[in-house]
């Protein structure tokens, strides 16, 4: 059953059959070439050389199309703002430019903001000082059935203060419908170019060392790589259950032991977690291992990255984020993560039982219950008292092993690894290891993992991977490996408060139950 039309959206269907009563295919086949745009020509025009009205000058003839925006009807000419990818731009239209009775007949009556319409004809400047084009051709392209939202201007009636509202600028309306926040907001188009260029850059600069992109399966019959809780599905022909990656990092580290010596991917990862500003269930890694390497070295390789990235992005390494002033400058300061948390909390924590910690969190007033290993609640005291402190670049370093069942023991220091996470702005950019190629290590990690699993921990992995086991016994190189989350990284350099501001199309409650449930949920993995 079909939804009922407003009455504006009745309007628009009657001009839609008049339109085709009148011979004008509202949708037609043929191409339109455009051969400029509104910056392009704002650029470009010079009144020295195309006014039209001057002598000697050379006419500037531009082909267009895009949506027709504010359109103001004045007699036998008319004004409206055609907006493209690229801005808006002034349109000129006269009846006696057009075909016969087209103006009156089609134009005037028939055609509607946000129309898709084409045009062709020379440039000029107004009487009032605005660069236009003065419409030759004109071709409606594609009818608006729907229209845009408008702004409105809404008086408080307590203290008379006036703000102007567009139904756009509501949260959910964006997300839910974001072609039409894109249609209406060149600020927000402006966010995913810039995204755009942020992973075009990190990609030039992996490439530039010889790294190679790989694709590797987003579909496992076992997930791991990371602490997270996965996505179920079937496989009806084979008959077996399989998992959305939750990490790339087990199959990347494969082609490590298949002889690669430095791969990345930029993928899609799926982890059935919680939403909030910083969660969303799909979201975009950059993993990146490079053989003979260590955590140490990639520490230098992370900052000279980010460094170059933020450098081609704001042409500075300093990046506004909310009233802060960020440095990416190198090298970004280095702090070891229980020297951190007995900074901040006052408590040592290194070589302690689980009970000790356990006491020393519920004496910080944090939740504990019997489901807690040593990992996650070290994991909440840092998250709670550590890490929203961290605003400039920082690498907290050498993790627990109970925190970390991929990383390399720590040369120097028992009952640590070899691993460090970036954290900026008071979350984790990345997180990275020197990483664990003792195939014996590697099956009691994975063996504490599962027992965990079983005690409720639900984000810990409850299988043992025997093929990748069987991948580190044929024998890995000392290997140095970093995942970086690009969604976060895009919010950060970008300045946005929540992830699905940097994500086209977040993932929604079902339409008419809201965004505050969803924003008040957290998720227990930060990855």
């Amino acid at each position: 059953m079909s939804r009922e039309l407003t009455e504006q959206e009745q309007l628009r269907h009657q001009h839609l059959d008049a339109l085709r009563e009148a011979g004008v295919d509202p949708f037609p086949a043929e191409e339109w070439p455009v051969t400029d745009n509104a910056a392009e020509i704002f650029d470009t025009y010079d009144d020295a050389l195309h006014d039209p009205e001057g002598d000697g000058t050379k006419p500037f003839s531009v082909r267009i199309a895009g949506r027709m925006m504010t359109k103001r009807v004045m007699g036998k000419a008319a004004f409206f703002h055609l907006a493209d990818e690229s801005g808006r731009i002034q349109i000129y239209v006269r009846r006696d430019d057009l075909p016969e009775d087209f103006y009156n007949t089609v134009f005037k009556k028939l055609l509607d903001t946000g129309d898709l319409v084409g045009v062709e004809g020379e440039v000029f400047r107004t009487k009032m000082g605005e660069v236009s084009v003065r419409a030759e051709k004109f071709k409606l392209l594609a009818k608006s059935l729907k229209p845009l939202p408008v702004e409105k201007e809404i008086v408080d009636e307590e203290t008379g203060e006036k703000r102007i509202f567009n139904e756009v600028t509501d949260p959910e309306f964006r997300y839910r419908q974001r072609y039409a926040d894109l249609a209406l907001h060149p600020e927000v188009r402006d966010v995913f170019k810039k995204r755009a260029r942020i992973v075009t850059a990190i990609r030039r600069f992996l490439d530039e060392r010889s790294y190679t992109e790989v694709e590797t399966p987003a579909l496992q019959p076992l997930y791991g790589g990371a602490a997270a809780r996965p996505f179920t599905t079937h496989h009806n022909a084979l008959d077996m259950g399989l998992f959305l990656r939750i990490a790339d990092e087990l199959y990347l580290k494969r082609l490590i032991v298949g002889g690669f010596e430095g791969v990345y991917e930029i993928a899609k990862d799926f982890r059935n977690e919680g939403l909030s500003r910083f969660h969303n269930p799909e979201f975009t890694m950059l993993e990146l291992y490079v053989a003979y390497r260590d955590y140490d070295w990639m520490m230098g390789l992370v900052e000279e990255m980010l460094e170059a990235v933020v450098t081609e992005l704001h042409g500075s390494t300093e990046v506004k984020v909310g009233g802060e002033s960020i440095s990416f400058s190198s090298p970004f300061k280095r702090i070891p993560l229980l020297e951190a948390i007995k900074e901040k909390t006052g408590h040592d924590l290194y070589m302690k039982s689980r009970d000790e910690i356990a006491e020393a969190a519920k004496a910080l007033h944090l939740e504990v219950d019997d489901t807690m290993g040593v990992g996650k609640l070290i994991d909440e005291i840092f998250g709670e008292f550590v890490e929203p402190h961290l605003i400039q670049p920082t690498f907290i370093t050498d993790y627990p092993v109970e925190l970390s069942p991929l990383a390399k023991r720590h040369r120097e220091k028992e009952g640590l690894t070899e691993r460090f996470e970036l954290i900026c702005n008071g979350k984790e950019i990345c997180n990275a290891f020197s990483e664990l190629n003792d195939p014996i290590d590697q099956r009691s990690r994975f063996e504490e993992q599962v027992r965990l699993a079983r005690d409720g921990d639900d984000e810990a992995v409850n299988t043992i991977d025997e093929d990748y086991l069987r991948a580190l016994e044929y024998g890995m190189p000392p290997t140095a490996g970093m995942g970086m989350g690009i969604d976060r990284l895009t919010m950060l350099l970008t300045n946005q408060d929540s992830i699905r501001d940097v994500i086209l199309f977040p993932l929604l409650r079902p339409e008419g139950v809201g965004l505050e449930d969803e924003a008040a949920e957290s998720s227990a993995s930060d990855g």
